[in-house]
């Protein structure tokens, strides 16, 4: 009996001891802990969600739109919740893939981050932002994921704006696309870092790349209370996002709907033609009217991620490098386009501009023939008329004897080199500074560039010159010799300008090259007041209620280095090019009393290919508003490609044969307005 009371003393002993240290743990628990596990439980309920800024529009001078937004229902996945998960999500992705009717493969590879040797698709952006996978989503797949959340944790399913292309392919190039932020560009762009909301989208090319702080706008933040399972319960605070701004342009929808048709025809046309490009330039403000860039792509496949065989074909150069903008990024000969250069170097070398040249069939520049076009001598003229019928002669002797007055292959301590730097004063050789991204500077050859090629290439050119090109023997001996004498001349005597290097440099030939829109800028320039403007897009950026926020202007960046008188002279001789000259055949018919057209044929030869065809135009030609340009590469002469295509423009702009993309000739001289909801008043 004693041992039994024993025993149930001990066991009261253990209850007392095993209560106060509970009651011990529950006050440490409530009373000294309390505040950590309420603050704990606290955070456990909420969760943070950005709330991304609505992008800003991009809308051409009437207010129409190049860019817009659309609302989608996109599914998004967050991979690091993903990784937390004991098989790593792969029973989520399944269930996901049967709702959303994708392969659980496809899934996996689109929320994969991408790298050096991960084919597309796959996620450029930060890994610690949702993944978005469809933005295609229907109204009951996406209830379906919301309503069983528990099976479909990390998984996003919300309305958002996606961007939509109105022009389908045009003006892609320009516009621009949008892609998810890398981790590289948050530490290279400080400001996209400082207003960065962890899952918006930034400009990758043109405007949206250009002006994307303004696009982007802030995003917000709702913090919202969830159970357990990930259920939203309610909203605990909210902060609207700020909708980005919205961007006005010279470009005009219309104009540039005229532009891609009259590409895609000139190529069809041409039948070795492998790119094309236009400008159209307003000579009173340097705002860029329409730019045009073929072949050209359809940017609307940046969105829900890109696949491997669509990204290849826009890196690849059998499909044309469809991302490459030629209006930009295009260098070519400019052929006999370039003759203004060239006019205004002799009225500047002493050449009396009302003089009369001799206009031979061929002419000798130091032991060379070199002929005009077809060898056919126009005999003497003046250099309005040698501009009309477009001689060469005249300008092969010019620059042949400036090059003499130089010193020849022995220069001066000094040289004037009056082609070379009157080419570069009309903006050749120096980017226009325009509102895009990647432009290239183009070429101007002379004394001084010729030395700096040959200091950079010598080693080559002496290897070269021994061991000759084994790779082209095989296939074209003929070449691979010619090669090899070239070579052994630039490691000799490649540092020295050669007479027919400046007589190329006359026609706009050897080693020129321009780009379609510095070809604008400078006719522009020549047609205008004579100064050079750095060519702008973009018009204004409102306020996305429709105040003025900030006007775009395009900065003068220089002058033209002759005065008015020579600027007519000129302008008065490429008037009657299409009427009497080289172009005459190609504007037959066009109605001149409605709008008088001038311009210049280019017609540029390129080794192994076709010729380069060139059109630059302005109108009316009494008085110009606009420029345009147009390069059809491999297109043949000018007159044949270039030429037909700049009409077409021209007829579309005016209404020629049916409404006027510009009414009245001239773009509008107010912006558009647009309503404190965005909405732009008709």
């Amino acid at each position: 009996m004693k041992r039994v009371r024993a025993r149930l003393v001990v066991l009261q002993f253990l209850v007392v001891t095993l209560l106060v240290v509970l009651t011990l743990r529950l006050w440490q628990v409530q009373v000294v802990r309390g505040p950590k596990f309420v603050a704990a439980a606290t955070e456990t309920r909420t969760r943070d969600v950005i709330v991304p800024a609505v992008r800003g529009p991009i809308l051409d001078s009437r207010g129409r739109p190049l860019v817009r937004n659309r609302s989608a229902l996109v599914v998004s996945v967050d991979r690091a919740e993903m990784e937390r998960m004991r098989d790593g999500g792969a029973a989520v992705l399944k269930r996901l893939g049967a709702v959303l009717g994708r392969p659980v493969k496809e899934l996996r590879e689109r929320i994969r981050p991408c790298g050096p040797r991960v084919t597309r698709p796959c996620w450029p952006g930060s890994l610690y932002s949702p993944i978005p996978i469809d933005d295609k989503v229907t109204t009951r797949q996406a209830l379906q994921i919301l309503e069983r959340q528990e099976d479909f944790p990390g998984v996003l399913a919300e309305v958002q704006a996606v961007r939509e292309y109105p022009l389908g392919t045009g003006a892609s190039q320009t516009l621009g696309y949008l892609q998810p932020v890398t981790e590289e560009e948050l530490k290279k762009r400080s400001t996209l870092k400082a207003n960065f909301s962890g899952v918006d989208l930034v400009g990758r090319d043109g405007l949206e790349y250009v002006y994307d702080e303004e696009l982007r706008g802030s995003p917000g933040l709702r913090r919202v209370q969830v159970d357990r399972m990930g259920k939203v319960l309610g909203i605990e605070r909210q902060t609207s996002p700020v909708p980005g701004d919205i961007l006005i342009t010279h470009m005009d929808a219309g104009v540039q709907r005229v532009v891609d048709q009259a590409l895609a025809r000139a190529m069809k046309n041409a039948p070795k033609a492998d790119g094309a490009a236009a400008v159209v330039l307003d000579v009173k403000t340097g705002g860029v009217i329409a730019i045009g860039s073929m072949p050209t792509y359809d940017p609307s496949v940046w969105a829900g991620g890109i696949s491997e065989k669509e990204y290849q074909r826009l890196l690849s150069q059998k499909a044309g490098l469809p991302l490459i903008s030629r209006a930009t990024h295009g260098q070519y000969a400019p052929g006999s386009t370039f003759k203004i250069t060239s006019v205004s170097a002799m009225v500047r070398d002493g050449y009396p501009l009302k003089g009369t040249y001799d206009c031979p069939g061929v002419f000798d520049v130091a032991g060379t023939a070199f002929h005009n076009f077809r060898g056919i001598g126009l005999g003497p003229m003046n250099l309005h008329t040698a501009l009309v019928k477009s001689c060469d002669t005249i300008f092969y002797r010019a620059a042949y004897e400036m090059w003499r007055r130089d010193g020849g292959d022995k220069p001066v301590p000094r040289p004037k080199e009056p082609m070379t730097n009157t080419a570069k004063a009309f903006g050749f050789g120096g980017r226009t500074g325009i509102d895009l991204p990647g432009e290239v500077p183009g070429r101007i050859p002379g004394r001084t560039w010729k030395k700096e090629q040959w200091k950079a290439t010598r080693d080559l050119s002496c290897h070269r010159a021994k061991t000759g090109y084994p790779e082209v023997e095989k296939k074209e001996p003929g070449r691979a010799a010619y090669l090899k004498r070239l070579a052994n001349e630039n490691c000799l005597e490649g540092f020295e300008w050669h007479a027919a290097e400046a007589a190329n440099l006359s026609i706009g030939q050897g080693d020129v090259l321009v780009t379609p829109l510095q070809l604008a800028v400078a006719y522009a320039a020549l047609v205008g007041d004579g100064k050079l403007r750095s060519p702008r897009i973009a018009k204004a950026v409102l306020h996305p209620d429709g105040t003025h926020a900030e006007e775009v202007r395009a900065p003068v960046v220089g002058k033209l280095p002759i005065d008015r008188a020579t600027r007519d002279y000129i302008r008065a001789a490429l008037s009657e090019v299409t009427s009497d000259g080289t172009a005459a055949g190609a504007f037959g018919g066009f109605p001149m009393n409605l709008v008088k057209i001038g311009g210049k044929t280019g017609t540029a030869e390129v080794y192994g290919k076709e010729d380069t065809s060139w059109f630059a135009s302005f109108a009316p030609a009494g008085d110009p508003r606009f420029v345009v340009v147009v390069t059809v590469s491999q297109g043949g002469q000018g007159a044949m490609a270039a030429a037909p295509a700049a009409r077409e423009i021209w007829e579309g702009i005016y209404g020629v044969k049916g409404k006027a993309a510009l009414p009245g000739g001239r773009p509008p001289d107010r912006l558009p307005v647009i309503r404190k909801d965005g909405t732009v008043a008709q």
